[in-house]
């Protein structure tokens, strides 16, 4: 989300505070600017801006096969309906900080900017912790966040991992799984990401038609027994596993995402997440919606006489197609096995 909007009060730069404005808006803007290149958020959700109240996402049947119609048949008729739809309302958020009259009268420019960089990190850190854990939150149908509870289903009701997503055609007749398990401790990862990665390239769409999943991100929390499991899969010419030369087909087909902000376990045990960049993008099917980029008000408090800072930003996110996205985990209590 780059950009930020900055509002000074009157008569500020008139003030004892006057010269710090400039420096304390700079810190603030490079702080945010820098730590949104690391964001693995738009790397994983698929960023939108609205200027309504909320955003309404959902997606279309496929249409039917062309048929052979024979010489000067008619064109046939086929029908596209509208599927699963989720709507997505933006939250605001707030938080500030205050730049006291001593500091400025005895040039403790440290501590000064050491609140405006505390500033800038608590709103980073916010949208990236909000972002994890609602993802891993997708494990069920709400998580708490702090003190309030947040819907974590996609378009159809269920929760984004789950083991029976339905067809908005043909309910549970065509359910689906984006939900897998394995035994790590009997399973060589290989034959696990294998698996994984055949069984996403599977997924249908409401009428049963095969889609173009085809995952391309393997997203692990900041584990160094996943990563050096994760790397030498894909990273190495050879099998892994194997002394007889055998050719890794993995490598080279993968892009790796360490993200420091997901928990390192899940139940207990191990996990990873695939994820098809495109299709999610394609299909909008992570949404993360702003609505108000993070503006900051500096202003006198009368009270205190301190300078304070206030920061406001409206943002939400939610999920709508389970199929961009699957998580696989060791020994879950729930999942599909693989």
């Amino acid at each position: 989300m780059a950009g930020i909007i900055f509002a000074e009060g009157t008569g500020l730069n008139d003030s004892v505070f006057g010269k710090s404005q400039a420096p304390i808006k700079a810190m603030i803007e490079q702080n945010v600017e820098a730590f949104e290149k690391q964001s693995m958020i738009d790397k994983i959700y698929s960023m939108d801006t609205t200027t309504h109240y909320a955003e309404k996402y959902t997606s279309e049947t496929s249409m039917g096969d062309f048929e052979d119609v024979g010489e000067n048949g008619a064109y046939p008729i086929t029908s596209i309906q509208e599927g699963y739809s989720k709507t997505i309302e933006p939250t605001t958020w707030k938080s500030r900080f205050e730049v006291t009259q001593e500091m400025i009268e005895d040039a403790n420019m440290g501590k000064i900017k050491s609140r405006a960089n505390m500033f800038s990190l608590s709103y980073n850190r916010t949208r990236e912790k909000f972002a994890a854990d609602l993802l891993i939150g997708g494990m069920g149908t709400t998580v708490t966040i702090g003190k309030k509870k947040y819907n974590t289903t996609s378009a159809d009701g269920k929760a984004l991992f789950a083991t029976d997503h339905p067809s908005k055609t043909q309910g549970t007749k065509l359910a689906q799984s984006n939900l897998f398990k394995y035994t790590a401790a009997s399973d060589t990862f290989t034959d696990v990401l294998d698996a994984a990665q055949e069984n996403m390239q599977d997924f249908r769409d409401d009428d049963g038609n095969l889609l173009t999943v085809a995952p391309d991100t393997i997203i692990i929390p900041n584990s160094g027994a996943m990563k050096r499991k994760v790397f030498e899969a894909v990273a190495s010419e050879l099998d892994p596993n194997s002394s007889n030369n055998a050719f890794n087909f993995q490598i080279g087909l993968w892009n790796v995402l360490v993200w420091n902000y997901l928990p390192k376990t899940v139940q207990g045990k191990e996990y990873f997440l695939l994820m098809d960049s495109k299709f999610n993008q394609d299909y909008m099917c992570l949404p993360w919606l702003d609505r108000v980029k993070l503006t900051v008000k500096s202003s006198i408090d009368d009270n205190t006489d301190a300078n304070t800072w206030k920061g406001r930003a409206r943002f939400g996110a939610g999920f709508n197609n389970w199929r961009g996205i699957a998580l696989i985990g060791d020994s879950l209590s729930s999942g599909t096995a693989l």
